[in-house]
């Protein structure tokens, strides 16, 4: 098996995919792999060299943007308000605990957005941003490649409150994963397994472990779901009353590559997060035969990733005429103007 036939396959996953989702599965305005190709060519190129440039120095941000789309979508859709700075009108999510002081990649993704102003102004939304830049970031570390449904506009609009009861969390019992997952139309099985595989790079603070290995539900020991050495390990990069800003590897055995080792991790019980090994170790779940699946067989995990991410990509986008194209990600263009007009008078 040749390096590309991967990312070959899932390509062609990614075709027939688009090709056999019913009539009802794409808003009216029609998302696109082609959408920029008159209108800004350059735009796949921008974005990947950019975060090229950034992995340089930043290992961890290609799983920050990947990281950023998920929390984008699961949030009234595909929109980038997860983007969108506090102002008077705007509650931002970023503010919203499962982002406050995690999420990240804020600066690179105004980084894209500067650049690709300069070469096609008016153009590119925020939100294909994240959905290029999402995988982009994947096939930089190693993961598929596919043909990105684009054509999105942006919000006017945050949702901090929904964004604190719909995003994931690490804490998550696998029923709780499952709800959230199915709010947005995602399945509970194969989206939920392939998906969470997002997980086999990147990394988490201390701070979010520290219940899971110390005082798991109040019962003052550990998850009984770690992995004896594994839970020593986790102690001592993460000793108690320490220091919660530390970073751990999600993927202790490669954590800056995509691959499905972090299915292998789950059968070790060495999951990093509790909403990790919830997917493997809770008894008689649907997803343990999908993990199982995924752990021994690294194609049929792409060709999922790829499936499930475009369906992802495809929740609620906003097209056609509503919403905008922001000339600022962090702002909507009502204020982006009225700053910009201040400042020049």
């Amino acid at each position: 098996m040749t390096e590309e036939m991967p990312s070959l396959r899932c390509i062609i996953a990614t075709l027939f995919f688009a090709l056999l989702l019913p009539p009802g599965s794409f808003p009216a305005t029609r998302l696109s792999p082609s959408f920029y190709d008159e209108t800004c060519p350059a735009v796949f190129s921008i974005i990947r060299g950019i975060i090229e440039q950034d992995l340089l120095s930043d290992p961890r941000i290609g799983a920050s943007l990947l990281r950023l789309h998920f929390h984008d979508c699961f949030v009234n859709g595909c929109d980038a308000s997860i983007l969108l700075d506090n102002s008077a009108t705007i509650e931002s999510e970023k503010e919203a605990a499962p982002n406050n002081n995690s999420a990240r990649g804020f600066e690179v993704v105004d980084a894209m957005k500067i650049a690709l102003e300069f070469e096609c102004p008016g153009i590119v939304s925020c939100a294909d941003i994240l959905a290029i830049a999402a995988q982009e970031a994947v096939n930089l570390a190693g993961g598929p490649s596919w043909l990105v449904l684009l054509g999105r506009r942006d919000s006017t609009a945050a949702n901090r409150t929904l964004a604190n009861l719909a995003i994931p969390a690490p804490f998550d019992t696998l029923n709780v994963l499952k709800s959230k997952f199915a709010a947005v139309g995602l399945n509970t099985s194969t989206d939920l397994v392939a998906l969470s595989g997002a997980h086999t790079f990147g990394r988490a603070q201390c701070t979010i472990l520290i219940e899971r290995l110390y005082n798991f539900n109040g019962t003052g020991k550990a998850d009984p779901t770690l992995n004896a050495t594994y839970l020593e390990t986790l102690r001592k990069v993460c000793p108690e009353g320490g220091n919660g800003s530390v970073l751990v590897n999600l993927d202790p055995t490669t954590p800056n590559t995509f691959d499905s080792n972090y299915y292998t991790n789950l059968q070790a019980q060495e999951g990093l997060l509790q909403s990790d090994q919830e997917l493997f170790s809770t008894s008689g779940a649907d997803t343990i035969e999908i993990v199982e699946r995924f752990s021994s067989n690294q194609i049929a995990f792409f060709e999922s990733f790829v499936v499930s991410m475009l369906k992802m990509g495809n929740i609620s986008p906003v097209t056609g005429t509503e919403g905008e194209i922001r000339l600022s990600c962090r702002r909507v263009n009502m204020d982006y103007t009225s700053s910009n007009k201040w400042s020049s008078s």
